[in-house]
């Protein structure tokens, strides 16, 4: 029996759904976020598990949650089982280092991305039309340069297996009001440059990330999900960082590299599932992952 489907067992627990990592449960009012060890890629979730990869991502937020207190109020109630409702607590092997207990908020239906250097999907349009998200940047620019200052480039949320859309400042107005539009753009920025001076500090470049934030019921506006992750962030050694190609990176480029290389013999556009990863890549890939971790807390992951 799955974890999800042990949990979906328990009285009173209910499965609210699947997102490409984590599983979302309802219990006594809050939200229960269970961080699984699946790896996501073009819009895939593969079949080959990276271990340890749910509980990195969970220790990462939570420290930067602690680094962005003073910044924004975030939606995280506790991490201890110990703490959790009487119902899971009999769950602690399921849940422990992977779990987060957290406040139920109106989700805004927005992906806020920050961009400090150009690369990915920004890199894209701004090859074919000057602008990254319809913000016009200056020419010359190459993979992996950094820009004059951080951009907000929103994206519409879509459904699990879909792409999000790329949308400009204007259409998030129109979605979810003016205000509440510059209240998340400016959010985003401040986040972003928060993180950005702290990750230098530690020698890494925090190249681009995106946040969710939801609503209380007051209307205060709270960052939620996970935060500033090597699955929602591209991070790059700062001594590597040289404009004009693709960047060595912490996050899960180096899935993405394997899957559109001859050894995976996958076909990206052909509607197939990808292939399961080898041995090495998914060694790799851990390594990484806890590379990151442990560059920016300065803690061993255990």
């Amino acid at each position: 029996m799955s974890d999800t489907e042990i949990l979906a067992g328990v009285p009173g627990v209910r499965h609210l759904g699947s997102g490409k990592v984590r599983e979302l449960f309802e219990v006594d009012g809050n939200l229960l976020l269970v961080a699984s060890d699946r790896m996501s890629a073009y819009d895939y979730v593969l079949e080959t598990p990276i271990p340890d990869k749910g509980k990195i991502l969970t220790q990462l937020s939570l420290w930067w949650f602690e680094q962005l207190a003073d910044v924004v109020p975030n939606h995280l109630v506790t991490t201890d089982p110990a703490m959790f409702p009487v119902e899971l607590r009999d769950h602690k092997d399921v849940l422990s280092g992977r779990s987060m207990l957290c406040e139920r908020l109106s989700m805004i239906e927005i992906e806020c991305v920050a961009r400090g250097y150009l690369t990915g999907s920004g890199l894209a349009e701004y090859q074919e039309r000057g602008t990254a998200c319809g913000v016009p940047l200056p020419a010359g620019l190459v993979d992996g340069s950094r820009l004059d200052y951080p951009i907000f480039t929103p994206a519409a949320k879509a459904a699990v297996g879909e792409h999000d859309e790329n949308i400009d400042f204007a259409e998030t107005s129109e979605r979810v009001g003016a205000d509440l539009a510059a209240e998340i753009r400016d959010l985003t920025l401040a986040i972003y440059d928060r993180a950005h001076r702290i990750a230098a500090e530690r020698g890494i470049i925090l190249a681009d990330t995106k946040f969710e934030f939801g609503r209380r019921a007051d209307g205060t506006v709270v960052l939620a999900d996970e935060v500033l992750t090597p699955d929602s962030s591209r991070f790059w050694p700062a001594d590597q960082w040289e404009p004009g190609h693709a960047q060595p990176s912490y996050d899960k480029q180096y899935v993405r590299d394997w899957l559109t290389s001859p050894a995976s013999g996958w076909d990206r556009h052909s509607g197939e599932a990808p292939p399961p990863l080898p041995d090495e890549v998914i060694e790799r890939t851990r390594a990484r992952y806890v590379e990151a971790y442990e560059r920016l807390t300065g803690e061993a992951f255990r």
